[in-house]
């Protein structure tokens, strides 16, 4: 498995499962058109992307193509990759019929192709044998609770503090926390913010 350093976005679960199983890289899910409507997912689509990068990767009908417009449109260009998958016409295999243009989306393409599209669109593919990335262990649920972001009384007080620090939503969820956490901080940055709120008032130098 190859790992990113970029976050990803793609339209649905099915398309989140297949590229989970050829790239280690925090992806996120639009929910086709919900994107269009959920303000908190695009407010962290925007700041993951200032701090790691985001490649957009939705599929090739004219409805990816709505999608990707609505993110190009809501995130500055330079934050932004596009990845691209080719015309093939067919059905995935967990479907009764084609889609209304009879494409195969991200789900149904195979890895040679999707990892194909994500170096066309110049993704950065991460050394994960170097001592550097082996020293980087993911923040986990554990150092949530840890660090007093969990399971305390005054936990939800310490995430909202966090979250307004870091330009986050204020309505995440705790699983949408970790996952936001991971793309733009390391466990020791975080314990940075939380202990000394005032030396940063942005988490670029945690990541």
């Amino acid at each position: 498995m190859l790992k990113l350093r970029q976050a990803l976005v793609v339209e649905g679960k099915y398309d989140k499962n297949t590229l989970s199983q050829i790239v280690d890289a925090p992806i996120f899910v639009t929910n086709g058109f919900g994107i269009f409507k959920d303000r908190d997912m695009m407010a962290l689509l925007r700041t993951v992307a200032k701090q790691r990068g985001l490649i957009v990767l939705t599929d090739a009908d004219g409805a990816g193509l709505v999608i990707r417009n609505r993110i190009k449109s809501a995130i500055a260009p330079q934050y932004l990759l596009h990845a691209y998958i080719p015309d093939v016409y067919g059905k995935e295999k967990r479907k009764a019929a084609p889609g209304k243009e009879g494409k195969l989306g991200v789900e149904g393409m195979d890895p040679e192709t999707l990892l194909r599209a994500l170096r066309n669109a110049g993704a950065e593919f991460l050394d994960t044998d170097s001592e550097a990335d082996r020293a980087q262990q993911p923040i986990t649920k554990t150092d949530l609770y840890e660090l007093g972001l969990s399971g305390r009384p005054d936990s939800r007080a310490k995430q909202l503090a966090l979250k307004q620090q870091l330009g986050l939503p204020e309505h995440l969820s705790a699983n949408a926390l970790l996952t936001a956490l991971n793309c733009i901080c390391t466990r020791q940055g975080l314990e940075v913010l939380l202990w000394h709120p005032e030396s940063s008032t942005s988490p670029s130098p945690t990541k």
